[in-house]
């Protein structure tokens, strides 16, 4: 049985209540982080939507540039999340949003896409995730095709969906400043850490990335492997990124299903803090990178969104979950030596695997 929490130390007050802001969109309201210190020197950078960023920046450069014009139609495919970020950015730019949805879009999700103005296509269900991925890209290629005033975003290729993260990365440097910062998140798209990481680096700081990756993800090369539990979507991808950098990225940890369900329900349990499946991913890899190099500075975790389209698959089986403090990864020396349920693996800037290289013949947008 896991021990209760040990109560964390009261406060002093603070001097005065500040002056709250008033924004002028809810994506001003939402797109900061909240910053909850979780361990000593580990601190967990908690979104409602991390693809806010994402969003904002790539429509705020595009109309800048020229690229599109008020009133066009953006349209990209998604599993959901950065869907509700980009018709959040139209809605606030007068611009138009078409989602080409995977099947695993909820009615919840569906409906907010639609009373923001979107136009939401739907995929039926698919026996693979490759299989749905598929299906939309070539659902979008048919309407640009018939439709060619609609812009394809393309957030998994184009660079474009970093330039947002530049803000959050002075925020991160105010709060934790320093010279040294350990960057932990959820590869995904590759735009979140990628970007956040290049900017701080851009300032000089000595930025270590880690990335965490499922088993049947091409990003790192764990394609072979099949974990049929996997909510691949938002930490790998059954197609090459073009926005990942593989360099850019010092060490990996591949985790199953049920370690990163492990991490999810420890969050909440240890810390009150109710987050997606690739937070309590990073939670679990980021405590054992703390416990293995302490005292080497702030150690930052991503939480891109918050639980609550892991209910079911999740949360609801609590009691099935480890603790995580019972589990240690399977450390490795190469890409080949990778192996289930947990292994971590320096990747020293390593480049690309084959499988992983994004070329116009591997052209899609996965979940």
């Amino acid at each position: 049985m896991t021990a209760a929490p040990t109560p964390t130390p009261l406060s002093p007050p603070a001097a005065g209540p500040a002056a709250a802001p008033v924004h002028e969109h809810i994506t001003d309201a939402i797109k900061a982080p909240a910053l909850v210190r979780l361990d000593g020197d580990t601190v967990l950078a908690r979104f409602e939507t991390m693809k806010v960023y994402a969003a904002l920046g790539a429509v705020r450069t595009l109309l800048r540039r020229g690229r599109i014009r008020p009133g066009q139609t953006l349209i990209d495919s998604s599993s959901g999340i950065y869907a509700l970020a980009l018709a959040m950015a139209c809605h606030r730019y007068g611009l138009r949003c078409h989602i080409v949805a995977s099947t695993t879009v909820d009615s919840v999700m569906r409906a907010q896409l639609e009373v923001l103005g979107a136009t939401v296509d739907q995929m039926p269900p698919s026996s693979s995730l490759r299989l749905d991925q598929e299906r939309r890209v070539r659902h979008v290629r048919r309407l640009l095709a018939g439709r060619p005033d609609m812009y394809w975003m393309r957030q998994y290729h184009d660079p474009v969906h970093q330039a947002g993260y530049g803000e959050f990365a002075a925020l991160v440097d105010a709060a934790l400043p320093g010279e040294r910062l350990t960057v932990v998140g959820a590869v995904g798209t590759g735009a979140s850490t990628g970007g956040l990481t290049r900017a701080l680096r851009a300032t000089g700081r000595a930025v270590r990335l880690v990335g965490v990756q499922p088993f049947g993800s091409v990003t790192f090369g764990s394609e072979r492997f099949s974990d049929p539990e996997a909510i691949i979507a938002g930490i790998g991808s059954s197609i090459p990124f073009g926005n990942v950098r593989h360099a850019l990225y010092d060490t990996v940890h591949w985790l199953d299903f049920r370690h990163a369900m492990a991490g999810t329900v420890g969050l909440l349990r240890d810390h009150a803090v109710f987050a997606g499946l690739s937070t309590g991913a990073a939670y679990l890899a980021g405590g054992y990178e703390a416990a293995r190099r302490p005292g080497g500075g702030p150690y930052l975790l991503l939480g891109p969104d918050t639980g609550h389209r892991y209910a079911e698959r999740v949360f609801a089986r609590h009691r099935e979950a480890a603790d995580p403090a019972e589990l240690r990864p399977q450390r490795i020396g190469t890409p080949g030596d990778l192996r289930p349920p947990w292994s971590v693996l320096e990747w020293a800037g390593r480049q690309a695997p084959p499988g992983a290289v994004h070329t116009e013949d591997t052209e899609g947008e996965p979940a």
